[in-house]
């Protein structure tokens, strides 16, 4: 038999020994060898061969115990039994002997699969005489048993998928599995795991013919036992071609049961092969976080039209894991627009001063009220744009079950164990050998606090698409670290007294400042980026409301002055490391 399906997830002593109305007595694994062992004889299947490894029901300790997809048994029952191998399902990837034999299978259609002239007919390679099949029809192994398969044999033999056959193509190299290819980038399917958004992989015309290629998103059986549950498939797309004037991709939903089908000119022509780029529409992900959604493609052909009969059928694993948004995001905000707060003066009687040679000089224009002050007739505070935007980095952080925390700095690099990487808001949690590999993030728009281990200041709601979260980041009038108002060594700005010491109150010569710091989660936008980078990349509107306080009136209220600033934001996450080391004590 031949598995398109790694079902590796249990043993054979389990799968098989396990089960005591299963008749299976042994299972042999053709691998086949890289140098130039290899087997002569297909009847003799020696155990001295190094492609050979053996499972035996009466030996527990078998070398054999797991079975892999894309690989080659030789399975002796007791009796007549249909052996249900479940599994994930694996696309072809096996590796020709030219040496030797090959024991493999083709990933044809089941029900009606085609007969070996038709299938064998695109294969240029395997059309010389020199090219030997021998397909094995059950019993004892014989003279005649594998049976070679002559030409005649071609027009009355099907492929059956599941059936293995000895296939030795020869003096020349082959990898032919069928009319097309799916080239992907790894050998464990497409998976997404809880962070990536897209997936490349490529389809190639192997035959010479126009090739309709339809790939179909079915849905996982049940998983098994002792394995979480699927609750549903991932949510793809298809990614289209680029809009220059939007500098956006178009893409096309690919739900479960719908079809999507690429054309393929003739082996080596034009238009023969293309990319298939395909992405996991997180932002309509529903799912609780870390279940682990699971499918099917399959992957079939159609050749000349795309009413013909289909050859192959290709299955391979789709899968992606729901995240959280937690761990470290860094970006930036771009200031677009800031408040003003502009007086206009009402204008008075000009006030001369006459010197001893004539000449008159005009002091003032402006109307002095009766407290002295000067009188104002408006006051301009609208919000208008600047003429550059003014980048302010941010730092955020959010640990599993809780509300982000916006950060000053943060570090990130190899712990005090040296293996894990940890996020830390001390340099004294990082491996002091390996500070060359850590990096320190940090901004300068945020008060640095050393005493208070750099906390941070927490917003008030999660970091949902569409929602608005609010840090308050405040700066006492008396903080000599950090207050932008405050020059420890100039008398007038140090905040103390005449004889420096005692600290002066809110007013007189620094101010409390207050900043709202706003960040408006824009909902996932329409085109194919935004959709698959949900969980990696955040964007929105910022805003600012900074608070100016000052003298608190004895009765009354305190001397406030707002300024709004305005603009965009966008975070990337950089890590999912969920929490924040802590320094040894």
């Amino acid at each position: 038999m031949f598995l398109h399906v790694d079902a590796s997830h249990e043993t054979l002593n389990q799968m098989v020994g396990g089960d005591a109305a299963n008749p299976i007595v042994q299972v042999w694994r053709w691998q086949t060898p890289s140098l130039a062992q290899f087997v002569t004889d297909p009847v003799v299947p020696l155990e001295t061969v190094t492609g050979w490894t053996r499972w035996e029901r009466v030996d527990p300790n078998s070398a054999l115990q797991k079975l892999v997809g894309d690989t080659a048994y030789l399975v002796e029952s007791a009796s007549n039994y249909t052996w249900q191998v479940k599994g994930v399902p694996v696309a072809p990837r096996s590796v020709w002997n030219i040496k030797g034999l090959n024991l493999v299978g083709f990933p044809t259609v089941p029900g009606s699969p085609p007969f070996f002239d038709d299938f064998l007919a695109h294969a240029p390679e395997l059309q010389s005489p020199d090219v030997e099949i021998y397909r094995y029809q059950g019993l004892d192994l014989l003279t005649n048993n594998p049976q070679r398969l002559a030409s005649p044999l071609y027009r009355t033999t099907p492929v059956p998928r599941g059936e293995a056959f000895w296939v030795r193509s020869g003096t020349v190299f082959n990898k032919y599995f069928g009319p097309f290819e799916v080239a992907l980038s790894g050998a464990g399917g497409i998976d997404f795991h809880e962070s990536i958004g897209t997936y490349r992989l490529r389809l190639r015309n192997l035959s010479s013919r126009t090739n309709h290629v339809t790939m179909t998103l079915l849905a996982s059986e049940a998983a098994p036992p002792g394995h979480d549950a699927i609750p549903a498939v991932p949510p793809l797309l298809v990614r289209g071609g680029f809009d220059v004037e939007t500098q956006t991709y178009a893409f096309t939903e690919l739900p479960e049961h719908a079809d999507h089908t690429w054309v393929l000119a003739p082996r080596d022509a034009e238009g023969s092969e293309v990319e298939v780029v395909l992405g996991v529409d997180r932002s309509a992900i529903t799912n609780e976080v870390g279940s682990r959604l699971a499918g099917i493609l399959s992957f079939t052909d159609a050749m000349g039209v795309p009413e013909a009969p289909a050859h192959t059928r290709v299955d391979v694993a789709v899968s992606a894991e729901v995240d959280s948004d937690q761990g470290l995001w860094v970006g930036e905000a771009l200031v677009t627009q800031v408040g003003q707060y502009l007086k206009t003066y009402e204008d008075g009687t000009a006030k001369p001063i006459v010197y001893t040679n004539g000449s008159v000089v005009v002091t003032n224009r402006l109307l002095i009220t009766t407290n002295g002050a000067y009188a104002i007739t408006a006051l301009d505070t609208n919000v208008n744009d600047t003429a550059r935007a003014f980048p302010l980095r941010l730092i955020v952080h959010r640990a599993t079950g809780e509300d982000p925390v916006l950060l000053q700095r943060v570090y990130y690099g190899p712990g005090q164990d040296g293996t894990n990487l940890v996020l830390s808001r001390s340099e004294a949690a990082l491996d002091p050998l390996r500070l060359g590999d850590a990096r320190r993030i940090s901004t300068t728009h945020l008060p640095w606090r050393p005493d208070e281990d750099n906390q941070g200041w927490r917003f008030n709601g999660p970091l949902g698409a569409g929602g608005a979260i609010v840090a308050r980041v405040q700066t006492d009038h008396d903080d000599q670290t950090a207050n932008p108002l405050l020059h420890t060594y100039h008398p007038d700005h140090d905040n103390l007294d005449r004889r420096f010491e005692n600290q002066q109150p809110q007013g007189f010569e620094s101010y409390t400042l207050v900043r709202d710091i706003r960040i408006q989660l824009a909902p996932p936008g329409a085109d194919f980026m935004s959709r698959v980078t949900r969980g990696q990349r955040v964007l929105g509107d910022y805003a600012e409301t900074i608070r100016v306080l000052g003298i608190a009136r004895e009765g009354g209220p305190t001397d406030t002055r707002n300024f709004e600033v305005r603009g965009v934001f966008r975070l990337d996450r950089i890590s999912t490391i969920p929490m924040i080391t802590a320094p040894p004590p």
